[in-house]
C-alpha cells in the first residue's frame, strides 16, 4: 500500500524513473508517435521521455487505487508536482505527513475490507461448486476433502512424497478462468512432491506414471486465507487442476558403504 501513497512524492517517483528495471517499455504506437516529434536536443526528448513514465506510473497506480474505491484529484496531483518544480508548495513538510499518513491509513482499510469481502463471496462459490461436482459420476474424496477424478490411471508405482513428479497441468478457478498453463509454457514442472500444495501432495498419489487426473481443491489444501495476490489466486479460492503425471523420479541414495576405505 505505501507504494500507492508515495505516487504523491515527486522525489519518490523520480528516484523510480531513473531505476532502468522498473521504466515501463514504450508500445509501438507511442514509438511511431516519437518518431515523427523533432526535438530540438536530447535534453528535451529526455525529458519528454521521463514525464511519459512518469504519467504512466502515477495513471496506474490511480487505477489500483480506484478498484479500492478511493479515487483522487487528477488535476491536484498535477499541480502539487508542478508547485514542487516551481518550488510554490501550499503545504508545510509536517502537514504532508499528516495527510499522506492518514490517506496510507484509508487505504489500507479500504484494502482490508476488499480482501475480507472477496475472500467471503470465494468460500461460498467455492463451497457451492464442490458440492456440485462431488455429485458428478466417479468423482472420489481424499480423507482431507480434496475432491478428484481419474481420466487414466497409468501404470507402475505410485509416486511418495520424496519423489520428483514430472507433470503437465492447467489451472483454474471454479468460474474457468485459467490462471496457470504448463502446457502454454511449452514446458513439464518438475517438482518434489512434499514441496507443493498439500492438494496436490496428497491428490497426485491416486494415479501412476502416465496418469491423468483432475483435482478439485479447496482453499484449505491449496492456499488458504491469505491466497497468492502476486499469483493472482485470491484469497479462500477453490482451485480446479487438470494433471498429467509424465514421469516420478526416486530420490537417488548412495549406499551406505560406497565411499569406505577397504
Amino acid at each position: 500500500m505505501k507504494l500507492l501513497i508515495k505516487i504523491l512524492l515527486l522525489v519518490y517517483a523520480m528516484k523510480f524513473l531513473f531505476n532502468i528495471n522498473n521504466i515501463l517499455a514504450v508500445d509501438t504506437a507511442l514509438s511511431t508517435t516519437l518518431s515523427t516529434i523533432k526535438f530540438k536536443n536530447k535534453k528535451d526528448q529526455a525529458s519528454y521521455a521521463i514525464g511519459v513514465s512518469l504519467g504512466r506510473y502515477v495513471n496506474n497506480s490511480l487505477k489500483e487505487q480506484e478498484k479500492l474505491g478511493i479515487k483522487l484529484n487528477k488535476d491536484q496531483l498535477i499541480s502539487g508536482i508542478q508547485d514542487t518544480c516551481a518550488n510554490k508548495i501550499k503545504l508545510s513538510n509536517q502537514e504532508i505527513k499528516i495527510i499522506l499518513q492518514s490517506f496510507e491509513a484509508r487505504v489500507k482499510s479500504a484494502a482490508q475490507t476488499k480482501i475480507e469481502k472477496e475472500a467471503k463471496e470465494n468460500a461460498i462459490k467455492g463451497d457451492k461448486y464442490r458440492a456440485d461436482y462431488s455429485k458428478e459420476k466417479g468423482v472420489k474424496k481424499t480423507l482431507n476433502g480434496i475432491l478428484y477424478k481419474i481420466n487414466k490411471t497409468g501404470t507402475g508405482n505410485m509416486p511418495t512424497d520424496s519423489d520428483t513428479v514430472v507433470v503437465n497441468y492447467k489451472g483454474t478457478f471454479v468460474d474457468e478462468t485459467e490462471f496457470d498453463n504448463s502446457y502454454k509454457r511449452g514446458e513439464p514442472l518438475f517438482i518434489r512432491l512434499d514441496s507443493v500444495i498439500p492438494g496436490w501432495t496428497e491428490g497426485l498419489k491416486q494415479i501412476k506414471k502416465g496418469g491423468k487426473i483432475q483435482l478439485v481443491i479447496p482453499p484449505e489444501q491449496a492456499y488458504g486465507k491469505a491466497g497468492v495476490p502476486d499469483a493472482g489466486i485470491p484469497a479462500n479460492s477453490t482451485l480446479v487442476f487438470d494433471v498429467e503425471l509424465l514421469d516420478i523420479r526416486p530420490i537417488i541414495t548412495e549406499p551406505e558403504n560406497m565411499n569406505a576405505d577397504k
